[in-house]
């Protein structure tokens, strides 16, 4: 396999980087756009405001969409990750698949949610207990399903920590175990509807978006610097260790 970088090659990395930061950007426009915040619907809140929210006009279900376009740029950033693991294990790369399956399936679980909630904002005439239905199945489809978030961070994080290439910096591998970490509180939504430990409270909704954003930028930013420091062979120049 060859290691020339051509121009097109790079352009595309870079876009593919810069898709980080910008599926955060886009993702909370489409979130403050439909009400979905600064003040989410709770796992505590009644028929009437689940029903009132999703009957609150089509900005709801266009800004759902927005957030679900938001979300599918962690596909591009995904597959540069990938590469640029590719690049920084010794041997077969076999955490990078693992990092591109798990990473993938992730997209999946943040798109399908930001669906069924556009889905449910789409016909609010619909009786209110399938409208509540459908934001319960959203919401906690969104925030529940974390092994594969975490098999990605832990993945990202061993090749970072244990390759001599020095592709990406150290710091990165300890944030990729510090976001892991934060997720791993998300299943414990199902046992409680009010509280920081329901899905809309601080140690479940809050600190897993404040954690995925942060990851999200600094992965993004991280790859495109690497991505910048290599030579026309990509192999990385003394800057990038």
């Amino acid at each position: 396999m060859t290691r020339e970088l051509t121009s097109t090659s790079r352009r595309a990395l870079l876009a593919c980087a810069w898709c980080g930061p910008l599926a955060v950007v886009v993702s909370f426009a489409g979130w403050l756009i439909s009400g979905v915040l600064p003040f989410p619907l709770g796992a505590d809140s009644t028929t009437a405001e689940v029903v009132e929210f999703y009957s609150g006009g089509a900005h709801v279900p266009m800004g759902i969409a927005l957030a679900s376009i938001g979300v599918s740029l962690v596909i591009p950033l995904n597959a540069a990750i990938a590469y640029i693991m590719r690049r920084a294990e010794t041997g077969q790369p076999i955490l990078a698949l693992v990092q591109l399956v798990s990473g993938s399936v992730t997209a999946v679980l943040l798109l399908v949610p930001m669906l069924i909630m556009a889905s449910a904002g789409f016909r609010p005439d619909r009786p209110s207990e399938l409208t509540v239905l459908l934001n319960d199945t959203a919401w906690l489809l969104f925030i529940t399903p974390v092994g594969p978030f975490v098999i990605q961070n832990v993945a990202i994080a061993v090749v970072i920590l244990t390759s001599k290439a020095a592709v990406l910096p150290r710091w990165l591998g300890f944030l990729n175990l510090w976001a892991g970490f934060t997720f791993t509180f998300d299943v414990i939504a199902y046992a409680f509807q009010e509280g920081p430990f329901a899905w809309h409270g601080l140690l479940i909704f809050w600190l897993a978006l404040t954690a995925y954003a942060i990851w999200l930028i600094a992965m993004g930013l991280c790859v495109r610097r690497s991505v910048l420091s290599w030579n026309d062979d990509g192999v990385p120049t003394a800057e990038a260790v």
